[in-house]
């Protein structure tokens, strides 16, 4: 079945029922597609302490739910576990396929399709994601102040996040699968020079420990293949995050890592009528309330553009 919208929303995270809310008060009808995981990476958190408006906090998927209601209420249709997963930019009306099949024509799109973090392939980790395994140490680290906490990875992300947590925390063990870090020298520093930060040379992860909780880690030494037990509160994995922006690699500027790229103070991407939000293309913060920004400012931008072609 053939559909013609105005404004197709891509995802449906903070960035793509803002992006709704927005659009859908604007007159420009959105029709949104959640994808396989409706409200991103928000459905695996459990308390989210940090976004404004909660003061008591709310559970991930609760405040998923309430972002939703929002954009369905102001009109916005949202077809819930479908998935966008071809689309043709050529212009001016843009064409995308579903996972079932219809084929849409949309005037304009926002892309919300998130990141996902880069996990270790553990059943134990994701067995306790959200009892002590977490990919977001500013989200989560308020939990586990006070308690010896570790971070997975060498590069800027991981560094960041020991170095967030350590002021949280009073030890941060840092497992580096390799005898260096791949961060920044500036990064590098901070962690060498951090007290509170332990490191852990040419270290991973074998299993981690606990029933209900995190209680610890399994860790093998790669070079002598020693194994130890370490006693801890939390791993926070940070080994990376992955955009969800294949299909679009034929058609849209992005960079190494495959974040979407978009023009200056805009969420315009290359191409007429195609707008970026979210962790999609934000390689840098990765929160729900600036990921609910760029929704909005993606929305305004689209808006903007179909008024000037004459379609609203």
């Amino acid at each position: 079945m053939d559909k013609h919208v105005k404004c197709l929303i891509i995802g449906s995270g903070p960035a793509g029922y803002t992006a709704a809310i927005y659009a859908a008060r604007a007159n420009m009808n959105p029709v949104l597609y959640t994808g396989r995981e409706p409200g991103g990476q928000l459905m695996i958190t459990t308390d989210v302490e940090n976004y404004p408006g909660y003061p008591k906090g709310i559970m991930g998927p609760e405040m998923m739910e309430d972002f939703r209601q929002q954009a369905e209420r102001f009109g916005t249709e949202i077809n819930t576990g479908v998935m966008i997963s071809k689309v043709d930019l050529t212009g001016p009306v843009h064409k995308a396929w579903t996972d079932q099949g219809d084929e849409i024509h949309a005037d304009s799109i926002v892309i919300a399709t998130g990141a996902s973090a880069k996990w270790l392939g553990l059943e134990s980790e994701q067995r306790l994601q959200n009892k002590g395994v977490s990919a977001c140490a500013v989200c989560d680290g308020f939990f586990y102040r006070g308690k010896e906490v570790s971070v997975v990875g060498g590069g800027d992300t991981a560094a960041e996040e020991a170095s967030y947590l350590s002021k949280l925390c009073p030890v941060v063990h840092m497992f580096v699968r390799r005898d260096e870090l791949r961060a920044s020298k500036i990064m590098q520093e901070r962690v060498l020079n951090n007290p509170k930060i332990k490191v852990h040379w040419n270290t991973e992860i074998e299993e981690i420990l606990g029933d209900d909780d995190v209680t610890g880690v399994r860790l093998k030494n790669n070079k002598t293949n020693e194994t130890s037990e370490l006693a801890l509160g939390a791993v926070f994995v940070a080994i990376g995050h992955q955009p969800n922006t294949q299909i679009f690699n034929d058609w849209l500027d992005m960079d190494g890592t495959g974040y979407l790229i978009t023009k200056p103070d805009s969420t315009k991407t290359n191409i007429d009528g195609v707008f970026a939000s979210g962790d999609a293309q934000d390689n840098v913060y990765r929160q729900a309330v600036t990921a609910a920004g760029t929704g909005c400012m993606a929305a305004l931008d689209a808006e903007r553009y179909l008024a000037e072609k004459g379609l609203i």
